[in-house]
């Protein structure tokens, strides 16, 4: 198959993964249309970290410098609503590691945090490139626009579906090395994150929280059940 017709596929279908699978056994005929912004799974330049997933995404359209998938790459995710314990912490392991570029989702909370203090940066988008989610974040995401990495496997102009998101969570667990989860709770986005990185085998640290503090009553409890905990050694004060 040729990368054209991949990237013709994924444009009809919206990105949507199991409507290109489809086109692609039943090698559906359609006309051939071509972007520049966009690396296909048939592509050199594609991440390798991308193939051991279940379900690789065919296409991934992007803005910015593709180059920084090539360097060492941490994930740090967590609550759409972190307290400020989250917050300060993110910023700190962010400090010790201006090594390594810093992939998360560009949501509110926890992702801003680590994209705004990070040395270098990746987003992870759960809808159209060109779409900004959510609108507040404007200002960010031309910022890692310009200096950084936006990538999705949706093209232009596909709404921000709820189901999107934790499907898109599966691309920043395979692209990190290790993840850190900052702040979480039962069956959110962060969890979905999580639990694809150990499918995957990837390092999964978690921010130990006060016994008494209930914003870190999940993050606690996975560490209980066997997470590694975050160490202060690892973040900068």
């Amino acid at each position: 198959m040729e990368k054209e017709l991949l990237i013709s596929y994924a444009l009809l279908c919206g990105g949507e993964y199991m409507a290109i699978r489809k086109m692609i056994r039943e090698q559906t005929s359609v006309p051939i249309r071509v972007v520049e912004n966009a690396v296909t799974i048939l592509d050199e330049d594609y991440p390798n970290e991308l193939r051991d997933l279940r379900y690789p995404p065919y296409v991934l359209f992007y803005k910015g410098d593709l180059n920084l998938l090539k360097k060492e790459k941490i994930a740090i995710v967590g609550s759409r609503k972190p307290c400020y314990y989250a917050l300060k912490a993110t910023e700190c392991l962010c400090k010790a590691n201006q090594d390594k570029v810093i992939i998360s989702g560009m949501a509110k909370g926890i992702d801003s945090q680590a994209h705004r203090n990070a040395s270098e940066t990746i987003a992870i988008s759960g809808c159209g490139i060109d779409r900004i989610c959510p609108y507040e974040n404007a200002a960010l995401y031309e910022e890692i626009a310009r200096h950084g990495l936006i990538l999705s496997e949706y093209p232009d102009r596909i709404k921000p579906y709820a189901y999107h998101f934790p499907f898109r969570n599966r691309i920043i667990a395979a692209l990190a090395s290790k993840i850190y989860i900052m702040q979480s709770a039962d069956r959110s986005g962060t969890m979905t994150t999580l639990n694809e990185g150990l499918e995957l085998g990837r390092t999964v640290k978690v921010l130990p929280y006060d016994l008494f503090d209930s914003n870190g009553i999940n993050n606690n409890h996975l560490i209980y059940e066997g997470a590694e905990p975050i160490l202060s050694e690892e973040i900068a004060f």
